[in-house]
């Protein structure tokens, strides 16, 4: 499989995810297979609801895209411009976005004083709000390898979250799908890439991406970053394909979006955009408050997935 559909899937794939998940968002464990078991053969699972349309991307997306636009316009990392992206998509009134994440765009800070701001007034900003952005600029940087990769990773996150471990997360994240997209293991990845995080956040990353760790373990509701992470991870682990992966992981219940991005995320790279059912990527469409109205549908999502990984 070649690195292009590797990337291509890691786009799409958390896009689906984040669909996918969206009218589950904070139901119970359960409800996706509940609703859709395995037994009736598959379909219709792009059933939109609570306020999302069939296939219809949320906040995860829409942020992934404008930073990716960023990235791809400004010819590399511009964090000033990424801010300013996120404020205004944040002023166009999109129809979710993270209570955090808000109040830092908000807040009337600089770009890079709001996230610190908000951290040292609320002591609260381990959100997986850095995470559920992060795939496009994981392909984007992934060719830079390791070091740079995770560098850029807590760069971007420090925009909206003052807690280092949401950049910690965030690095480890853009790090292990940088694994995949070169052919190899993310999750066999797990004990190197903890290594290259600071002794302080390595014990409670440790603990949510051990093998031997379930969601039903975490301690923190999965909006928190490291639950996300690990039940992502362990998602992967557990299964054999993209969409067992998306179906596991969107049945822990909870922030059912944002872990169905981080999953299709990483098993779109590890398995590639042939492997995610055409059911859930033809009726996908991302809605792009802060950019003039437009829509972005698949064959968007694949060319800007393209440019990312080649950088064009």
């Amino acid at each position: 499989m070649d690195r292009t559909q590797r990337a291509v899937g890691a786009v799409v794939g958390s896009a689906v995810g984040d669909a996918l998940g969206a009218p589950f968002e904070f139901g119970a464990a359960g409800a996706f297979s509940g609703r859709f078991p395995v037994s009736s053969g598959g379909g219709g699972e792009m059933c939109g609801g609570g306020g999302w349309d069939p296939g219809e991307a949320t906040d995860d997306t829409q942020m992934a895209v404008h930073l990716a636009e960023s990235l791809l316009e400004r010819g590399g990392l511009d964090l000033p411009d990424v801010f300013a992206r996120f404020q205004r998509w944040a002023a166009d009134e999109p129809k979710d976005i993270g209570l955090q994440t808000e109040e830092v765009l908000t807040n009337g800070m600089p770009w890079d004083l709001a996230a610190g701001f908000h951290f040292q007034s609320t002591r609260r900003a381990a959100g997986n709000g850095s995470l559920m952005r992060a795939t496009t600029s994981a392909v984007y940087f992934a060719a830079d390898g390791r070091a740079a990769t995770m560098d850029a990773a807590r760069r971007i996150a420090a925009l909206t979250h003052g807690d280092p471990a949401a950049w910690e997360g965030t690095a480890v994240y853009h790090e292990l799908l940088r694994v995949a997209l070169d052919g190899g293991d993310p999750v066999e990845a797990v004990p190197a890439v903890l290594a290259e995080i600071p002794a302080q956040h390595r014990e409670r990353y440790a603990v949510v991406l051990a093998p031997s760790w379930h969601p039903d373990q975490a301690t923190e509701f999965n909006g928190a970053i490291w639950p996300c992470l690990g039940s992502a991870v362990w998602a992967l682990r557990t299964t054999s394909g993209p969409a067992e992966a998306l179906r596991v992981a969107i049945d822990l219940g909870g922030d059912t979006d944002t872990v169905g991005a981080v999953t299709g995320g990483l098993a779109g790279a590890f398995y590639g955009f042939a492997a995610i059912p055409a059911r859930w990527t033809e009726p996908l469409h991302v809605p792009l408050p802060g950019a003039g109205g437009r829509v972005l549908r698949l064959p968007e999502l694949v060319e800007l997935a393209r440019r990312l990984e080649s950088r064009a």
